[in-house]
């Protein structure tokens, strides 16, 4: 049995100032090609390292194509989405004939002229492949799922963690549900029910009561006749007209009950629709109230600066409260300053500058802070994930630095990414477990590597790029709570 493997994945803001160019998808992870993919991703955890094990673990050939992810950031230029598009399509021809396609996408991809990356890229797939190949494709939780995805590919599955740390599980999923239509005769049937909601940050799947809704999930998925099913929170800094939280269901050969089971868990998580949403204090509000806890460390996740949802990662409003209560024991992971980065290279470690830091992309991003600091250590910025998300795999945040003002500790980065883990800190000589007060930038995954041993988390609202009040213009249908439904 041959199966066809590739990736093109990006979560696209329509709103940040950060580009996407043809270079960026050769940042994260390399824009890798034929048996390099399955060099680099076997005993990863994501979702094409699951693809691998499910190939190995049925007996079935998987033949890579390209692998092509970039960072978070802004809608990718149209001649390099075709052209990142027409080297995937020609290395599937080139391999045919296939007996089944797996494909990891993210769900949320805008380029140039393009609303829905996802369907143009399973639209090009299908029309390559055929009507008789199966299509399976394993997307993010925070996927904007349109009827053209759902209508074009033979199965979606989407993740079910958030962090998401089941990406290798949800691969290995797909590849055992491929298998069960190539070797057991399943027919899948997929139907899409788009809530009018944007999720809101109440969304990691070990707390209430984001816990219930996955149970709900997973009742429905036991039911006779599911293959699976799966929830998109949404990505909601996209201004495009599918742009929501949705259900979609996979059964075998009866559309009926597929669209009724996504019907009623749409109209189950509708009901509950303000359960989604939690107040976020700025960071200086956030430290008052949590002054009586003394629950340390005290995390401060800054959602609206989160470089994991194409933010440019230099906002300064966390830091500048940071400094201006004097906190001791502080540090900020991280804040993307390449020219400060660079001058604490010119002058080395140990030695003391007064440094402009943060605020440089746009002044909704706050203005740069001054601090008097010392350089404490200084990286070409790589290391290695120690997980549980992205377990295995190198990460890149470019030349970095560390910096120390009195009792606040600050890494300074030149590539964008937010801390999934403590791996990268180690390795500058900084031990957030060691700390009373962590600001990080990201909105939730920095869970997966802190939340174990957290004392407190709060996440705040501090100004930048992303806040809640963008200018949607071309959404496709009313949605909570942008508007009063």
């Amino acid at each position: 049995m041959r199966v066809i493997t590739g990736a093109i994945s990006h979560e696209t803001s329509t709103f940040t100032l950060v580009p996407t160019t043809y270079e960026s998808f050769d940042e994260r992870f390399g824009h890798l090609r034929g048996a390099e993919i399955l060099r680099f991703f076997r005993g990863t955890n994501t979702p094409t390292g699951g693809f691998i094990s499910g190939a190995e673990a049925h007996g079935f050939d998987l033949i890579p194509t390209v692998f092509a992810e970039a960072h978070p950031s802004g809608p990718t230029p149209r001649e390099a989405f075709d052209a990142i598009l027409d080297e995937m399509l020609g290395r599937m021809a080139d391999a045919m004939p296939a007996d089944g396609v797996l494909l990891e996408l993210h769900g949320s991809m805008v380029a140039e002229g393009i609303d829905d990356g996802e369907g143009h890229i399973l639209a090009a797939v299908r029309g390559l492949v055929g009507p008789g190949v199966p299509i399976v494709a394993q997307l993010d939780i925070h996927s904007n799922v349109s009827r053209r995805m759902v209508e074009v590919a033979d199965v979606l599955i989407g993740r079910e963690t958030y962090p998401e740390v089941d990406m290798a599980a949800r691969g290995r999923e797909c590849a055992d549900v491929l298998v069960r239509i190539l070797r057991d005769g399943v027919r899948p049937t997929m139907a899409l029910c788009q809530i009018p909601m944007v999720w809101g940050m109440n969304q990691v799947t070990a707390h209430s009561p984001m816990r219930e809704a996955i149970a709900e999930l997973h009742r429905i998925e036991a039911q006779p006749g599911v293959v699976c099913g799966s929830i998109a929170t949404c990505y909601p800094l996209a201004d495009v007209p599918d742009m929501g939280a949705s259900v979609y269901v996979v059964t075998d050969h009866d559309l009926t009950l597929a669209q009724t089971y996504a019907d009623g868990l749409g109209d189950w998580i509708f009901e509950r629709r303000a359960a989604w949403h939690i107040p976020m204090p700025t960071t200086r509000e956030a430290l008052r109230m949590s002054g009586a806890e003394g629950r340390f460390p005290m995390i401060f996740a800054d959602r609206n600066d989160n470089t994991g949802g194409g933010s440019p990662g230099d906002s300064t409003g966390m830091l500048r409260a940071f400094v201006d209560a004097g906190l001791r024991d502080a540090c900020v992971l991280y804040i993307v300053d390449p020219e400060t980065v660079a001058l604490c290279g010119q002058v080395g470690v140990g030695a003391m500058l007064t440094l402009d830091v943060g605020g440089k992309s746009s002044p909704l991003q706050g203005a740069p802070v001054r601090m008097t600091a010392e350089v404490v250590a200084l990286s070409d910025g790589r290391f290695r994930y120690d997980g549980p998300m992205y377990a295995g795999l190198e990460g890149h945040m470019g030349p970095s630095a560390y910096v120390r003002q009195g009792g606040i500790h600050v890494l300074l980065v030149s590539a964008r990414e937010q801390p999934f883990d403590t791996a990268f800190a180690g390795t500058m000589g900084l031990d957030p477990r060691t700390m009373r007060y962590i600001g990080v930038k990201s909105a939730a995954h920095f869970r997966a590597g802190f939340e174990a041993w957290a004392g407190a988390i709060h996440v705040v609202n501090e100004p930048g790029l992303h806040g809640w009040d963008m200018p949607f213009r071309r959404l496709g249908r009313k949605v909570y709570p942008l508007d009063d439904i």
